[in-house]
């Protein structure tokens, strides 16, 4: 049963391999603990619930592209060091992937904002 459930889930995370293989530093704590975060998170999703689907898809592609891009790798380094957990705060996990999918979205949103013209000599 837990692995029917298992198996539909990573059906919806296409980076579930290249995410969990990705060789992190010894020393690069964070990275190890959003890699936890993340399998924690989709494993513990309600297949029933279409927000947690879409939130699970949407983690899925922002660690994808966390463990490709160096840039946007960095920048969440830097914006997770601002995030405050109240202490009555009852899923964490939940909080910190809200709060990876708003710093994401921000990052695009830059992202798409900066025009960078080539100069060709």
């Amino acid at each position: 049963m837990k692995s029917e459930i298992n198996k539909k889930i990573l059906n919806y995370c296409k980076n579930f391999s290249k995410i969990v293989n990705t060789d992190f530093l010894e020393d690069d704590n964070i990275s190890i603990e959003l890699v936890k975060i993340y399998q924690d998170y989709i494993f513990n999703i309600d297949l029933n619930n279409d927000i947690e689907i879409d939130n699970a898809i949407e983690i899925d592609k922002i660690m994808g592209k966390y463990v490709e891009d160096y840039n946007f790798r960095k920048t969440l380094k830097q914006e997770l060091r601002t995030i405050k957990i109240k202490n009555n705060t009852r899923n964490i996990v939940s909080l910190i992937v809200e709060s990876i999918i708003s710093i994401f979205r921000k990052y695009e949103l830059e992202l798409t904002r900066k025009i960078y013209i080539s100069r060709w000599i």
